[in-house]
This record gives structure tokens, sequence and C-alpha cells, in this order.
């Protein structure tokens, strides 16, 4: 990114709005955001590693301020599981302790510096190669991102209310529920009215997770945008340090918040694709 806006601010946002793509054929729809991917997959390892390295040092004395702290995360998380879930949690909480803690790694990536890849290819290859080069890292401000976690919830969702139920009794209940009747002409002629309900109902799952939480950090980080076009001028920039340090210490509240929906919205999906209607 350019650590310098050419044509102004509105030049500037719409530089770092675009992401750094790798076409894999004709058209926008077969271009791969890798500027996404890669900051997912190096925030998702290094929280993996975390926990990993924390769980393997655990011990049942004193703990260490870093292992009280995963543990203190870890029954936090077990907690809301706990009080939504009221099942098997050996694989509903590690999911939900992933998907918490993956979310607020790739949201808090929106308050670091917006030039700073900029400035790093710039020190590296020089102005010209910097103005031409787009680098995107926050991941949850890309749709792309979080359709992808929405889609995966939605798998899993589908998947536990298919072992809960069965196949058959899972896709009999789409036809069947929520409008129930005893007499079978009036139970086939509601068949239609109850699937599509349950389709429209199912695929609104994903959408309103995916779109909720694109749509927060999206804001955020047009804010942090339009707030770094204060440091342009001498009399501007004092404001602008002043605005962008009440606004990202509110951002955490959003980070964090959007972490804790995401999460508590999955274990909710999952509790009710489980129960019998």
């Amino acid at each position: 990114m350019a650590s310098e806006p050419q044509g102004g601010l509105t030049e500037y946002i719409q530089h770092h709005l675009h992401h750094y793509t790798v076409s894999l054929g004709d058209g926008d729809f077969m271009k791969i955001h890798v500027d996404s991917l890669v900051v997912s997959f190096v925030l998702g390892a290094l929280f993996c590693l975390w926990f990993w390295l924390k769980a393997r040092k655990a011990t049942s004395g004193v703990p260490s301020k870093g292992q009280a702290f995963v543990e203190i995360i870890v029954e936090f998380v077990d907690t809301q599981v706990k009080d939504t879930f009221h099942g098997d949690r050996r694989t509903v909480t590690p999911l939900a302790l992933s998907i918490f803690m993956w979310v607020v790694f790739l949201n808090t990536m929106d308050l670091l510096p917006l030039d700073a890849p900029g400035w790093g290819v710039k020190a590296v290859a020089g102005a010209e190669v910097a103005h031409h080069t787009f680098f995107r890292w926050v991941p949850t401000a890309d749709i792309n991102t979080t359709m992808g976690l929405a889609l995966a919830v939605f798998f899993i969702v589908l998947a536990h209310g298919m072992k809960a139920k069965g196949v058959g009794g899972f896709g009999w209940e789409l036809i069947t529920a929520p409008f129930h009747a005893d007499n079978v002409i009036v139970k086939i002629i509601l068949m239609p009215f109850n699937l599509a309900l349950n389709v429209i109902e199912y695929l609104s799952k994903p959408v309103s997770l995916a779109m909720r939480l694109f749509g927060n950090m999206y804001g955020g980080e047009l804010v942090f945008m339009l707030i770094a076009g204060l440091f342009a001028g001498w009399i501007s920039f004092l404001p602008g340090v002043l605005f962008n340090s009440v606004w990202a210490i509110f951002h955490i509240l959003i980070i964090l918040l959007q972490a804790f929906i995401f999460m508590m919205l999955t274990i909710v999906y999952i509790a009710t694709a489980r129960e019998h209607h």
C-alpha cells in the first residue's frame, strides 16, 4: 500500500480497499484474495501454537500467568457452551473456542497501522512499487472470509442435526415442521410451506453471520481510513491522534463483542439443530 495519499483522501481510501488478488481465470469470480488467506492462515496457526504450547506445559500446581490466562479463556467459553448447549460438549466447546479466538485474532488486525505493509514495501522496493502494491490485513473486513467462516458453521450445524435425528429424521422434519397436522391430506399440503420456511431459515443463518461480522469490521476499518486523512496536515494531526486513540479503544470492544456474538450464535444454531420438533 502507498504510505502517502497521491490524490487526496478519496484515492487513499480506494487504494486501501483493494486486495492483493490472484486470478485463476476470467472474471472477478475466479479471483483469490491472497492477503486475506495468508493472514487468516498465519493467525490461525499462531492461535493453535499458542494454546498447544500452554497445554503442553500445563501443570496441576500453581499455574503460570500465561497458563492462567489460557485457562480463563477456556473456562469462559466452556461456561457459555454449558449454559446454551445441553448435550455432549466434547466437540462443541473446542469448536466454540476455536471460533472465538480465531475471530478475535482476525479482528485485532484492525488495530494495526493501515500503512504498515506499504511502509515495508516502500523500504524494500521503493515508493513506486508500494503505490501499486495492495495488501489488506483485516481478513474479517473481507466478505469472502466471513462468508467462508459462516458456511463452515452452516455445514457443521447440518451435520449436528443429521447426527442427532438421522438423515431421514432430519429430512422428515424439514417438511413436517413448524406447521403440524394430524390429517394426512393437510400434512401433505403443508409440506412445501414447511420446506420453504426451513430452507429460508437455514440459509439465512450463514448470511446473517457473515454480514454482521463483515459489516462491523469493514465499517471500523473505513473509520480508521477516514481518521488517517487527518494526519495529512499539521493542523489536523493532533485531533487525528486523539480521534484515532478514542476509536481504537472503542473498537477493542467491537472486536471482542463480534467474536463473542459469532461464537454464541454458532452454539445456539447447533443446539437448535439438535432439538426435535
